[in-house]
């Protein structure tokens, strides 16, 4: 019993004299060692009546008090003479403590250390406004000038940093939703180009709106020139649309489809176009690439109203340009699986179930093999119309026509052009006479003459001229010596083409040229002349040859001695113009036996041999207008015909 008394004057000090006999009501005006704490009292009770139902100085459980003590309580319960309070574990509530504050109530000498800091910023916030502001807060602290402007200036500081990141964070934002909104329209635009949502887009958005015709009244068969075949064979279209009762009295039927088949711009679509103003119909014009779609159904939708529209205003005339695109042969693609749906679409429209009274279709292709056999048959398009290359009347022709639309000098002879463009479409003879009007221009003549238009010519068929090459004196007199041994033998060959012209100028990969010019088309071509065209082709080389050595023969006859070897090769393997091999022809050479392989070449050298040994005849009999005229391209550079003429005459030609 001494220990634990011991043990509890240890842990608990005594308190002073006095104290026990005082009632509860004045034990706070002594300064004891144990006194109750602000934050709670002994009981529930207590907290909410503010006085305790138990005895001072007794420890009777109460039916409020806690029955699980601490030890330390527990020890005291013992010492029934001891009045002392025993804190209990209690709570105390926010708005009790503002209530007392309010009624000025608080006990004194409430220590500091009990309040937490955020209690103390709360309760301290409601006491009044002056820590609302920096001054009233620096007041608060009793802070020093110095510490004040220290205080004011990080404050600042940190005011200005935190709108900046303010301002960095909304921009971002900003920046955000704008990314986020361009990838939603992206989203949405992709998912409209799907072909599950993009029908339903295209079918609002005009694919079923109206086609509109075109009137042709100021197109007709006067402004096509050159295809006069052609133009007879539509003339009967013409007469069916003009009248048909005229036809039809005699059980007679309208034709449906009319097929133009030739290489481009030999006038197709001019064709077209004038047999809708010969007719005065309306005229639907459509290119098979519009109906050419990657959305099902789309070309088959649009096929339907261009007939649909036409059917309304029959009679008239449907023009497809480039068929071959709409029309093309129908194979199974698993790529594209609804691929015949428009050219399925166009046959049951010019010859299905329901007639097709009064619509003529007009088809213009370049590529007739690629089209479908069911649309070529009779009862679509019924007739197959031709449309060719322009022979020499035509370009003539066609020249005259274009150049009556420029001012022309009276010396130009559009025939003599004509006859140096053969192969040429429409299209490019009206470039020709395009260019030859630029030229005149850029040179500042008023009028466009032939000098012009023999420019236009060549730059057409061998490319412009390259006046920026600096070529040797030795390699220009190779030039003009090389060019001039064609001419040579060429004005002196019987069954040679005449000259048109002779130049040394550079032209493309060429260095030099000599133009020679049929006088007529040919159609086909005699023995004499395939052998005459081979000698000219060798008067370069022997030119070389006998001016300057063998030792100084140069490259440039390459190209000729390919013209001069096709030449002989067809003799020989084609038109059976070989005594040794007879007329028989020999398309695959590879098929054939080793002997008559090396007789075929053994031929071809022969014939290449004796063309070489004529050119180089005519050329040592006719030596010193060689050199005339040799000398006339170095001085000239180009020469006409009548020029190359003078010169072999001895004449002098006229100054430039």
């Amino acid at each position: 019993m001494g220990q634990l008394s011991e043990l509890v004057g240890r842990l608990l000090p005594r308190l002073q004299s006095g104290v026990c006999a005082a009632p509860i009501s004045t034990l706070h005006h002594y300064s004891p060692s144990w006194r109750t704490s602000h934050i709670s009292t002994e009981s529930f009770f207590h907290n909410k009546h503010g006085f305790s139902p138990r005895t001072v100085g007794l420890f009777r459980p109460s039916a409020f008090h806690r029955h699980s003590s601490s030890p330390l309580q527990a020890v005291c319960s013992e010492l029934q003479h001891w009045p002392v309070w025993v804190q209990h574990r209690g709570f105390k509530t926010l708005r009790s403590r503002t209530r007392r504050l309010q009624s000025g109530n608080e006990g004194p000498g409430e220590p500091e250390g009990y309040t937490p800091t955020f209690m103390k910023g709360l309760l301290n916030k409601e006491r009044g406004s002056d820590m609302d502001s920096v001054d009233g807060m620096m007041r608060h602290r009793n802070l020093s000038d110095h510490e004040q402007d220290a205080f004011k200036a990080g404050f600042t500081e940190g005011f200005m940093k935190s709108q900046s990141m303010t301002q960095r964070t909304q921009d971002s934002l900003r920046r955000t939703r704008l990314i986020l909104l361009v990838l939603l329209l992206v989203g949405i635009y992709g998912l409209a180009k799907t072909p599950f949502l993009s029908v339903r887009f295209r079918t609002t958005s005009g694919l079923d709106s109206a086609v509109d015709s075109v009137q042709m009244k100021n197109v007709t068969f006067e402004h096509v020139k050159g295809v006069e075949e052609a133009k007879n064979e539509l003339q009967e279209v013409v007469e069916f649309l003009r009248n048909p009762q005229k036809f039809t009295a005699l059980g007679g039927k309208l034709p449906k489809g009319i097929l133009l088949v030739g290489p481009p711009g030999t006038g197709k679509t001019l064709l077209a176009r004038a047999v809708s103003g010969e007719a005065d119909v309306p005229f639907y014009y459509a290119s098979g690439s519009e109906f050419d779609e990657m959305f099902v159904g789309v070309g088959a939708s649009r096929i339907r109203n261009l007939f649909k529209e036409a059917k309304a205003n029959a009679p008239c005339v449907i023009f497809i340009d480039e068929l071959d695109s709409v029309g093309g042969k129908r194979i199974e693609s698993p790529m594209h699986p609804y691929s015949r749906q428009t050219i399925n679409q166009l046959l049951a429209e010019m010859d299905g179930f329901n007639p097709n009274e009064g619509v003529i279709v007009i088809g213009a292709t370049n590529f007739a093999e690629a089209l479908d056999n069911a649309l070529v048959r009779p009862g679509r398009f019924d007739m197959q119309v031709t449309v060719p290359r322009p022979d020499v009347k035509g370009r003539t022709e066609i020249l005259q026509w274009y150049l009556k639309k420029i001012k022309v000098a009276e010396t130009v002879d559009a025939e003599i052009i004509a006859r140096g463009t053969v192969g040429f479409s429409g299209a490019e003879l009206e470039n020709l006479v395009n260019q030859a009007a630029l030229k005149a221009a850029v040179d500042g003549k008023d009028k466009v003459t032939m000098r012009e238009l023999e420019f236009a010519k060549d730059k057409l068929l061998m490319g412009p001229e390259r006046r920026s090459v600096e070529i040797d004196k030795k390699n220009k007199t190779i030039t003009a010596y090389h060019e001039s041994g064609h001419a040579i033998v060429a004005y002196y060959t019987k069954d040679a083409m005449p000259i048109n012209k002779a130049t040394i100028m550079p032209r493309g990969p060429t260095l030099g040229h000599v133009s020679m010019l049929p006088e007529n088309d040919r159609w086909s071509e005699t023995r004499a002349q395939l052998l005459a065209q081979m000698d000219v082709s060798m008067g370069g080389r022997v030119a070389e040859e006998l001016i300057f050595g063998d030792e100084n023969i140069t490259t440039g006859a390459s190209s000729d001695f390919d013209g001069a070897t096709k030449i002989a090769k067809m003799m020989v393997t084609r038109f059976g113009m070989s005594d040794k091999l007879g007329v028989m022809t020999y398309t695959d050479l590879s098929k054939q036996s080793p002997e008559t392989q090396a007789a075929v070449e053994q031929e071809i050298r022969v014939l290449l041999q004796d063309s070489y040994e004529r050119a180089k005849t005519i050329l040592k009999k006719y030596s010193k207008e060689h050199k005339k005229l040799a000398d006339a391209l170095l001085t000239y550079e180009t020469l006409d015909a009548k020029e190359i003429q003078k010169v072999l005459e001895g004449k002098s030609l006229d100054p430039r």
